[in-house]
């Protein structure tokens, strides 16, 4: 039979060759928010893997809304021809759709990267000022952000709306507001990080507001057709955070303002959450929004398995199937579960070759040293 995850799918006016979407993945490789020869060499390698669809890594809107010095950006002229020359790269010898995932790390802001240790800049390392719906940090030991007051609605709102003109301007096919993980726009929308008792504040129809008027002005200056949407929470992980039915209600009032799809992660509100981990953990999530909503639904989260990725679109528990680290440890995923699945996927003229019709080393025993 036919494979479903290999079978095309259309979103809006763009079609994808297959469900296969590499997720975002923060590189903390740009220079004052411009992309650098190494986004060169990691996005070029996987516009060449044959998915459907590769999703640049959160990018930010302003200099506050990164996560670290280091995060991509899309605010300033130079940042966009630094995104552009990458971007011509992949076009003219990869094979995939690109979109761009814009966001604002918002109380997460002003942190080390990864290999520095992760956690809030030290007061000789440059911080900047952070903020966030209520002046609760994100843990121990973070910096106390700055609740939002009427200028940072404005100016942020604002960012978003010209980083995405920004983004159509590039030729992205595909844009996808950050609302998950910890980030500005989750923090608002969970009680656990948004005690405001404003009209952004309060209920979930009051703390949804501000993502939701955010999301509004990037739909309007979106180009009609190409594909605008989201990565939302499923879970917060905590009994008094955000639940599957707060998910649902979030993604609904989204396609109410013209989103095509949800890409439903979870987790990460504070720092001492910590999900039990296994295969698809986040799946249900994804089937619970899909069949409520009726949008395009991407599922997430320890999804490595091609057989497995199959089964979770050949089911209907979600119409795309989103890897990130999976593709970082094998670029060429996608054609290995490809052959699996009995499937075709693209390859670069250059490495056609490898074709396991064409190849008769694909099946042979790699020789035990």
């Amino acid at each position: 039979m036919p494979s479903s995850l290999f079978s095309p799918i259309r979103i809006g006016d763009v079609s994808f060759a297959n469900r296969v979407v590499i997720a975002p993945m923060c590189q903390y490789s740009a220079e004052d928010g411009s992309a650098t020869d190494w986004h060169m060499m990691h996005l070029g390698q996987l516009a060449l893997s044959g998915a459907g669809l590769l999703v640049v890594e959160a990018t930010g809107v302003e200099p506050q809304g990164r996560i670290t010095h280091q995060c991509l950006g899309l605010w300033s002229d130079a940042n966009e021809q630094a995104l552009a020359r990458v971007l011509a790269a992949c076009r003219k010898y990869g094979n995939t759709r690109i979109g761009i995932q814009l966001a604002h790390a918002g109380r997460k802001a002003s942190a080390q990267t990864p290999w520095q240790g992760g956690g809030s800049l030290p007061a000789d390392a440059r911080p900047w000022q952070t903020f966030a719906p209520s002046a609760i940090p994100f843990g121990p030991g973070w910096h106390i952000p700055k609740a939002f007051e009427p200028e940072d609605f404005a100016r942020v709102k604002t960012a978003f709306v010209q980083a995405t003109a920004r983004a159509a301007r590039l030729g992205f096919d595909l844009v996808e507001l950050h609302a998950a993980h910890g980030y500005l726009m989750h923090s608002f929308v969970s009680p656990v990080s948004n005690k405001r008792n404003d009209r952004y504040g309060g209920d979930l129809a009051g703390r949804m507001r501000f993502p939701l008027e955010v999301f509004a002005a990037m739909r309007e200056v979106w180009p009609k057709g190409r594909p605008i949407g989201a990565r939302i929470t499923g879970q917060d992980w905590l009994d008094d955070g955000l639940s599957v039915a707060d998910a649902v209600a979030f993604a609904s009032e989204l396609k109410a303002r013209g989103a095509d799809f949800v890409d439903v992660s979870s987790g990460s509100i504070t720092p001492e959450v910590r999900p039990v981990l296994s295969p698809g953990y986040q799946v249900p999530f994804a089937e619970a929004v899909r069949k409520a909503t009726g949008l395009n639904t991407w599922a997430v989260g320890l999804i490595t398995d091609p057989r497995h990725a199959e089964q979770l679109v050949a089911s209907g528990q979600a119409d795309m199937v989103a890897l990130a680290r999976a593709l970082l440890d094998d670029p060429r995923w996608v054609w290995h579960a490809a052959a699996e699945l009995g499937a075709e996927a693209a390859y670069p003229l250059q490495y056609a070759r490898v074709r396991p019709k064409l190849w008769p080393g694909y099946r042979m025993p790699v020789a035990a040293e």
